[in-house]
């Protein structure tokens, strides 16, 4: 059976983007919350600042959206290359 790679993609890039957007938005209510999580993907996404308003809000989440879609499209594709093979 194989999974369709770009529905996985689509899937994957909203569910981490969404994640690291609502963990950002509680960041700004509660500056203690996710700090340690917030300042990983701050070393990971070039741009995004954890703490910094809107615009920094924006940057890490759509950082997160196209890594959690390209992280989709490997995972779909590599599934389907080794359920492929086992036929």
């Amino acid at each position: 059976m194989k999974i369709s790679t770009a529905a996985l993609a689509l899937t994957a890039g909203l569910f981490w983007g969404a994640s690291v957007l609502i963990v950002a938005i509680a960041n700004l209510v509660w500056p203690d919350y996710g700090r340690e999580f917030l300042g990983l993907l701050a070393s990971i996404y070039p741009g995004y600042r954890p703490g910094y308003g809107l615009a920094s809000l924006g940057a890490g989440a759509g950082y997160a959206l196209v890594d959690g879609a390209v992280a989709g499209t490997i995972f779909g594709w590599l599934y389907n290359l080794l359920a492929g093979r086992q036929k």
